[in-house]
């Protein structure tokens, strides 16, 4: 479903935490002529309170905010098992929150000052990999003891479900789609946010970091995801 969807379609609703209110209002205006339904929270409890009501597809969330700042935001959600996609706003040059808020579990990053075509194409793209495509059933991969559904995006061990995020999820499929092929990091984040995305590697290593500790029965050291030192990760089934 597109954002702009049919005369009868729901759109997809996005909460936008943030405490500053030109950007706020901007965001909205931008974003609900996109075709989507939008709610603002202007501190961190109320954006946590409305963020775990499970109405939205999709959460912009800023650091730095009243009360709670977004940091501690996300890390409430991700510990509820709350799944659902965070794009984080940061300052520039404020480096060490885009890691820790991708390590939290965020999708993506947008540093303020940001373009608006430059966040509008991140939403976009956050929002097509938390969906799956109807009508199109593709085959369930399983590995051992961990089965990968990619029409549900479901991932499980046994009779236990494995909770990954929308990007966990996507990483963790290509990873199995290219199985016993070395990637490079590079390769990894063109697979899967695509070849205009402005993150850093940093990113790939910490979505890698991530998924073996849901994924692997010994994090440190991997049965599954290995690194291969100078190059990048393989996934070996």
């Amino acid at each position: 479903m597109s954002a702009l969807g049919s005369a009868t379609s729901t759109p997809r609703r996005i909460l936008v935490v943030e405490d500053d209110e030109s950007i706020a209002m901007g965001l909205e205006m931008n974003l609900s002529a996109e075709g989507y339904a939008v709610d603002i929270a202007n501190n961190g409890e109320d954006g946590l309170a409305r963020a775990t009501s499970g109405a939205f597809d999709l959460v912009i969330l800023d650091v730095m905010l009243p009360q709670l700042n977004g940091l501690e935001v996300l890390r409430t959600l991700r510990g509820r098992k709350d799944t659902t996609p965070v794009i984080m706003l940061s300052a520039r040059g404020a480096e060490m929150d885009k890691v820790v808020g991708l390590e939290l579990g965020a999708e993506d990053y947008v540093t303020k000052p940001f373009g608006l075509a430059e966040l509008l194409a991140r939403v976009k793209a956050v929002l097509r990999r938390g969906a799956s495509t109807p009508g199109t059933e593709v085959e369930r991969v399983v590995i051992a003891d961990i089965e990968v559904d990619p029409t549900t995006r479901e991932v499980r061990r046994g009779d236990k479900s494995i909770d990954l995020t929308a990007t966990e999820f996507d990483i963790l499929y290509f990873l199995l789609s290219s199985r016993n092929r070395v990637l490079t990091r590079e390769q990894i984040q063109t697979g899967v946010w695509g070849e205009n995305h402005h993150g850093t590697t940093r990113t790939i290593d910490n979505f890698i970091l991530q998924l073996r500790q849901k994924l692997e029965r010994d994090p440190q050291h991997p049965r599954y995801i290995v690194t291969v030192r100078g190059v990048g990760y393989r996934f070996i089934p």
